[in-house]
């Protein structure tokens, strides 16, 4: 049966869609922009958004199974519509924080607001948990080209970011499998690394001395809200503190589940170098 991956054009997503080519897995890429996606020759693609709720009917038409991607104020729409469709099971993107977040006040759920959707919508389910996406230390490469400087705030807070081709290989091994129905599978990176350790292994790889500099959590604030808005900023600030006061540890759900090894900080940053370095090109003579 057809298996639709929302997303498709999206970080996880796109990568997910090559991991289930390459089994021979049956694909649907839910997409605005399948020419920006270039899905691979073979793929069904279905235009739509999981934001645009009238497009979900045809994209779920005769899909068994679907990957969804987390996108919570639509996942009421997202459950009704593949409730009429007859999905039958449904692989979640959610967050390592989800049980954390089902201890506070509903207005604050973001990824337990979808895995209890779910849950109620009756379907078989499997919950993929990654922790901070080493991807996200892309936003360093501004100020490491202008200044290389990266700032943050708890130098102290031990994360284990996990790559994201890691997470697709992980969903692709539980969308073909009907072994991982009801699961809430955590996962992780191969080590607990500080902001200051990613830090050192990005100036290794780029060949550049780096400075790391602490940020007050006032100061990460100040800094952050005017981009992001202060209630996002706030929630990525708990964070922060909570990895500082509760030090993450490394799960081995990737090796488990796919017989090799995690990708190390290291080697992504070595495979994402170019990203940090400083060129000549952007310079006007």
């Amino acid at each position: 049966m057809t298996i639709l991956v929302t997303g498709a054009t999206g970080s996880v997503g796109r990568l997910l869609v090559d991991e289930l080519v390459a089994a021979g897995a049956p694909v649907r890429a839910l997409t605005n922009h399948p020419a920006r996606a270039a899905l691979p020759s073979g793929v069904e693609v279905a235009h739509g958004y999981l934001g645009t709720p009238s497009t979900l009917p045809a994209a779920l038409a005769g899909v068994d199974t679907v990957y969804l991607a987390p996108l919570p104020a639509y996942v009421d729409d997202f459950v009704l519509c593949a409730q009429e469709a007859g999905v039958r099971r449904v692989v979640v993107l959610s967050g390592e924080p989800a049980d954390h977040e089902a201890q506070g006040d509903p207005s604050t759920w973001h990824y337990y607001r979808i895995e209890r959707a779910i849950e109620a919508g009756g379907f078989e389910w499997t919950f993929l948990r990654p922790g901070q996406f080493m991807n996200n230390t892309l936003d360093w490469a501004a100020s490491i080209k202008a200044e290389g400087v990266v700032r943050s705030p708890y130098a102290g807070a031990v994360q284990t970011p996990i790559d994201l081709g890691d997470i697709a290989a992980v969903a692709r091994v539980v969308l073909l499998s009907e072994s991982f129905s009801g699961q809430k599978l955590t996962m992780s990176g191969p080590e607990g690394l500080t902001a200051p350790q990613q830090v050192a292994h990005i100036a290794e790889a780029i060949g550049r001395e780096l400075k790391y500099e602490e940020l007050a959590p006032q100061a990460y604030l100040d800094r952050l809200s005017p981009l992001i808005g202060l209630e996002t900023a706030q929630w990525l600030l708990d964070g922060f503190r909570m990895m500082a006061e509760h030090p993450m540890t490394p799960e081995p759900t990737v090796a488990d589940l796919t017989g090799r090894p995690a990708v190390t900080y290291r080697e992504w940053a070595v495979a994402n170098a170019n990203t940090f370095r400083w060129s000549m090109a952007g310079l006007k003579m």
